[in-house]
């Protein structure tokens, strides 16, 4: 129980900008979605703790979060961790990237895991973690209008569904967490120590199996867009999916003006992946027009959704000026960085999607 404090109270030194919810003082829809992570984490984790401002927001994090990736019918726990760290990789989020490559220390091999890590994905030994984490590190990349994927059909909705849960949770993160996981002071050969150690802990989190469908009851019924047809092979998939989707909608009216929710659309209309590089100046040119009250909410939304590394707190300090509170904040974020995890799914989206459900 000590310990269990004290790892709480580490996560919420952790967590930039906002200040979240203790564990302890939790109440409603937050103390219900706390009681399920920390069951099945073992801890509030830090990406949990930073959405408990907006409590629908952090309810949606979690369905899109555990519902592909937890349960492990009809795709194991693996080969999701390899699509979570490749997505992580190309997402530049050093904190999801350890996070994830630990938990393939325990489920596959330290090897894999650190060619991941590197990069360098044709070192993978095991050839189905290679072709997951091939195929995800450029999922948000699409060659042709409707890619394929490594795997068989039955498998859409998980694999997609860890793709768009972990393009979302890994722009939050660049947003709201440090770098890294692990202290990036650390030898390599200490580093793998403590990847072991860690993932040795972590055993039952990673191994046990998990009953899908437990966290769909968190918010209300709603649609399932045609955008997110990929998920309507998997109920609980899709239940998790409709349910998110339109609360990171309602998070973006509550806190992300029109004009700016038009502007992030109609660019990620126009994206293939592309990176944007280092200059802010395509950032810069896209909000000028915009009245001056609003371009704090655009710069802000436009780095989330585009170049989340980039976000800082000159550019979070200025959103604040004009939108002040810690729930408006992880409004804003999280619904930039689902817009974009959202164009990412649109593309395995079959042809003809499903009717709503």
């Amino acid at each position: 129980m000590i310990a269990r404090r004290v790892a709480s109270s580490v996560v919420q030194r952790q967590v930039n900008y906002v200040t979240p919810v203790p564990p302890g003082a939790a109440r409603g829809l937050v103390e219900t979605v706390y009681a399920q992570v920390a069951q099945e984490m073992q801890l509030v984790v830090p990406p949990a703790q930073l959405h408990s401002p907006s409590p629908e927001v952090l309810a949606a994090y979690w369905m899109v979060m555990r519902e592909p990736l937890l349960p492990t019918e009809p795709l194991d726990r693996a080969t999701k961790e390899a699509v979570a760290a490749a997505v992580s990789v190309a997402n530049i989020c050093p904190y999801c990237v350890d996070m994830h490559s630990v938990g393939l220390y325990e489920l596959s091999t330290e090897h894999d895991a650190e060619a991941i890590v590197a990069d360098r994905l044709a070192e993978i030994t095991d050839r189905r973690i290679r072709d997951a984490a091939e195929w995800a590190r450029t999922a948000h990349q699409p060659r042709t209008p409707r890619p394929v994927l490594p795997f068989s059909e039955r498998d859409r909705p998980e694999l997609v569904g860890v793709v768009v849960g972990f393009h979302y949770i890994a722009r939050v993160v660049n947003v709201f967490l440090p770098n890294f996981l692990l202290p990036p002071g650390l030898a390599p050969r200490a580093r793998r120590r403590l990847k072991r150690g860690i993932g040795w802990i972590m055993q039952g989190t990673l191994r046990d199996p998990r009953a899908p469908g437990r966290s769909v009851g968190l918010l209300p019924p709603a649609p399932l867009p045609a955008e997110a047809g990929w998920a309507a092979g998997s109920p609980h998939v899709a239940g998790a999916m409709a349910r998110a989707y339109a609360a990171f909608e309602a998070a973006g009216e509550r806190a992300v003006p029109p004009a700016v929710r038009e502007l992030v659309t109609e660019r990620l209309d126009a994206w293939r992946g592309e990176e944007t590089g280092l200059s802010r100046q395509w950032c810069e040119r896209l909000i000028a027009p915009l009245p001056e009250a609003e371009r704090a909410a655009g710069r802000l939304a436009l780095l989330t959704a585009f170049a989340s590394y980039q976000v800082d707190e000159e550019v979070v300090t200025e959103f604040r000026r004009h939108r002040p509170g810690d729930a408006a904040l992880v409004d804003a974020v999280a619904w930039a960085s689902f817009a974009a995890a959202r164009r990412v799914g649109a593309w395995y989206a079959p042809a003809s999607s499903p009717e709503p459900v």
